[in-house]
């Protein structure tokens, strides 16, 4: 497409030129197009082998994270399972404390109905406990603690059926809990040593299976990347120019071109095409010898300078060097200067007088006063003293006159053709990124625009750094400034509305604010 697109215009894309006989046509191409034309095809080779390295990392991709979902599935498994073996082993031992527990109570239960039983037969014996002195009273009080007459008023065989349905439940419960903790031992036997060594073995095969996956991969992309390389270099520099197809290599293809002789033949092939032409007549400037009209005498001269004005002819007037709504470039190399003279009068005078002064730039002079400034300033600059009173001590009609010669100029400052460029940098939420980006179009500028925009901005950092006093921020600069540098026209004429610029105007903004917070990086060379 690139090669159909330059094919398409004249100039060293090869042209075209016609000869008086409008039926024959001479086609004439130069060394810039070969070269040009090698290049593209050397640039093809290379995009289809960088297209084919893209694939089969693609491909790898793929494979990869095909691998990384079946390791993960597995390892899933092996964890669920892990966790279902510890949750029975918990559960089980859980089931051995609950009959251990119950077996205790079991136990508690016939031991105070023991005690009850003694207790009854220590009454039987009553004049015998008396005759036993303080020891009987001892084994009574010993028995009443325990529990042993809690129950009085119970026949012996009362008592005696409640052990026995006691001493059953015991048994059950002794039972149980001899089953209880011969099952969790056997399972923790089981989990501990077969089923977890199982499980581990289980987990270290996915991360084998994943290592060795991604060492392979790292492998053949080794050899695939290398083999690019080898590619590109073979392609760039091939070893000799009989074994490479696309020519002796891009340096020694570019090395071809000859510009002189290319022009030489656009002449020669110009000169025959269109056959001898008579001059349109002489030039004023330059040697007689070369066509052009030698000047006049020196008396001649002055005759015809001091010669009078014949009445009713109009003598042309000196309008002066009028700036306000000229295109940019053609005000600077008018006056044959790298930055706008009425920018660097301005920005001077606003330095001097208005660096501290509160909203500089947001605040708007008196409309009077500014109309006339503007008018003054585009007929004669060099005549207007800023220094004055009259404009010093309002020093905002200084700082709205400037603002309205950025506004005024046919193509912003920031070009039409490059605002979109600047918006979609912007647009970017890294900060970083968007400072490059925004480095980039800045870099994208015509000379003209670049130079006035360095200045301008670098007035505005100055601005910036007595924000304290100002009260002008980064943001609050960036604000007044976006609609300003990047101006409304285009917008407006594509859209048929205001609308279409609006939009933009928080974009606008942030790129103001960003080129002018890292001023000092874009602006500034290091060496300065």
């Amino acid at each position: 497409m690139t090669a159909d697109t330059y094919g398409m215009h004249d100039g060293k894309a090869g042209y075209l030129l016609y000869p008086h006989d409008r039926f024959k046509l001479i086609v004439v191409t130069s060394t810039f197009v070969n070269s040009w034309q090698s290049s593209m095809k050397i640039h093809e080779s290379m995009g289809d082998s960088r297209m084919r390295f893209a694939q089969r990392l693609n491909e790898m991709s793929e494979e990869l994270a095909t691998l990384a979902k079946e390791v993960d599935k597995n390892r899933k498994q092996t964890k669920e399972l892990a966790t279902r073996y510890e949750r029975a082993l918990q559960e089980s031992e859980a089931i051995t404390e609950k009959c251990k527990n119950r077996l205790d109570i079991t136990s508690e239960e016939l031991e105070r109905v023991l005690l009850q039983k003694e207790g009854e037969s220590l009454k039987d014996n009553t004049v015998q406990t008396r005759q036993g002195g303080a020891g009987g009273k001892r084994a009574i009080g010993k028995a009443v603690a325990k529990g042993g007459l809690l129950l009085k008023g119970k026949n012996p065989g009362n008592i005696q059926r409640q052990e026995d349905d006691i001493r059953s439940r015991m048994s059950a419960a002794s039972d149980a809990y001899r089953k209880a903790v011969t099952d969790t031992q056997s399972m923790r036997q089981e989990y501990f040593n077969f089923q977890l060594p199982r499980i581990l073995r289980a987990l270290k095969e996915c991360t084998d299976e994943m290592d060795l996956g991604t060492q392979y991969h790292l492998t053949r992309y080794a050899f695939l990347f290398e083999s690019t390389v080898l590619s590109d270099g073979s392609t760039l520099v091939p070893p000799s120019e009989e074994g490479s197809s696309l020519g002796p290599g891009l340096k020694a293809t570019l090395e071809m071109i000859d510009n002189r002789g290319d022009f030489r033949s656009y002449m020669q092939n110009y000169a025959y095409a269109r056959g001898p032409t008579t001059p349109r007549g002489p030039r004023r400037e330059g040697p007689p010898d070369e066509g052009f009209l030698p000047p006049l005498p020196t008396h001649l001269a002055e005759k015809v300078s001091s010669a009078p004005v014949p009445n009713g002819a109009s003598v042309p007037v000196d309008r002066g060097r009028p700036t306000f709504g000229m295109d940019l470039a053609e005000q600077m190399a008018r006056d044959n200067v790298e930055v706008p003279p009425i920018m660097e009068k301005c920005c001077q005078a606003i330095e001097k007088y208005g660096i501290e002064s509160q909203g500089i730039y947001r605040l708007s002079g008196t409309v009077t006063k500014v109309a006339n400034l503007r008018q003054r300033l585009d007929k004669d600059l060099e005549s207007v003293d800023l220094d004055a009173s009259e404009w010093s001590s309002d020093i905002n009609n200084v700082a709205s006159v400037m603002k309205m010669w950025l506004r005024e100029l046919p193509d912003p400052l920031l070009t039409f053709d490059l605002q979109q460029g600047f918006i979609d940098a912007a647009k970017i939420d890294n900060d970083r990124l968007r400072h490059i980006r925004l480095h980039e179009r800045v870099n994208d500028l015509p000379d003209a625009n670049y130079a006035t925009l360095k200045y301008f901005l670098g007035h505005l950092h100055r601005i910036n750094q007595h924000a304290a006093e100002n009260s002008m921020s980064v943001q609050n600069l960036a604000i007044v400034f976006g609609p300003t540098l990047f101006g409304q026209k285009k917008a407006t004429q594509a859209n048929g509305s205001d609308g279409g610029g609006m939009a933009d105007a928080n974009h606008q903004n942030q790129a103001i604010e960003t080129i002018l917070m890292h001023y000092t990086d874009i602006f500034v060379d290091e060496s300065e």
